[in-house]
């Protein structure tokens, strides 16, 4: 049976991206220590490398067919948790400036090891997304923002695009019903500041459905947000 390194690279070569036996090795590097770490902390429920290769790394990857990163772009990945997508971002685009920001110390522990083993770098940060948002070294600072999260669009927006500077773009990657989502986030979007440019479908290799969400700022972000977490939580802005 082939390891999820191996499964990867042939997904990738499937969508025209092409990976470098040096990344290969990284991927190969990473989905071992994932697997050794799961065991001491909760990560990840899924650790068979079909779903290691399917669902976290070329998910991850994924977006570069997607989305429009420059080269050089600051990039957050919030609540990055054990580092999907940022991390496979950086692998695949090393000239990528990456923030991975987590509310739990141990992720952000795990992260720091699998950094050094893989000799790639980024920005650790631990705090809550909606406080980090509010300190001047990360609020409107990033051109481009993700996560994959299972929160409601309008509770994720106000999460993350406070972190987008002017033409900043968040990648919000979600389930499968593109439309809903779309639906959701329309009246969060506005409130922020930005407009939804695109959403997109796609299916991974075992058929799982997924959808992308991309929404650019085009406008100035009120000073009220992003609220306090519990009001965020209470008072989504559907």
């Amino acid at each position: 049976m082939s390891d999820a390194a191996s499964l990867f690279s042939s997904y990738a070569s499937r969508y025209g991206i092409s990976v470098t036996p040096e990344q290969e090795e990284k991927f190969r590097a990473y989905a071992q220590r994932l697997v050794e770490w799961n065991r001491k902390i909760n990560l990840t429920a899924v650790t068979d490398p079909e779903g290691i290769a399917a669902k976290h790394f070329f998910d991850s990857v994924l977006l570069l067919k997607y989305a429009d990163i420059g080269h050089g772009e600051t990039v957050i990945d919030i609540g990055t948790g054990a580092g999907f997508p940022g991390v496979p971002l950086k692998i695949m685009r090393p000239d990528l400036k990456l923030t991975l920001l987590d509310s739990l110390q141990k992720r952000l522990t795990f992260l720091k090891e699998l950094l050094e083993e893989l000799d790639v770098s980024a920005k650790l940060v631990h705090a809550r997304a909606e406080e980090a948002a509010r300190r001047k070294e990360y609020r409107m600072q990033y051109g481009f923002s993700v996560a994959r999260a299972v929160a409601p669009m309008p509770v994720l927006c106000e999460y993350c695009l406070p972190f987008l500077k002017n033409g900043g773009v968040f990648a919000a990657m979600k389930g499968p019903d593109a439309e809903k989502e779309r639906k959701d986030a329309e009246n969060a979007v506005r409130l922020l500041g930005c407009t939804l440019e695109k959403a997109v479908t796609y299916t991974l290799p075992a058929g799982d459905g997924r959808s992308l969400l991309l929404i650019r700022r085009t406008g100035a972000l009120a000073p009220l947000y992003p609220r306090h977490g519990s009001k965020i939580a209470k008072q989504p802005l559907f």
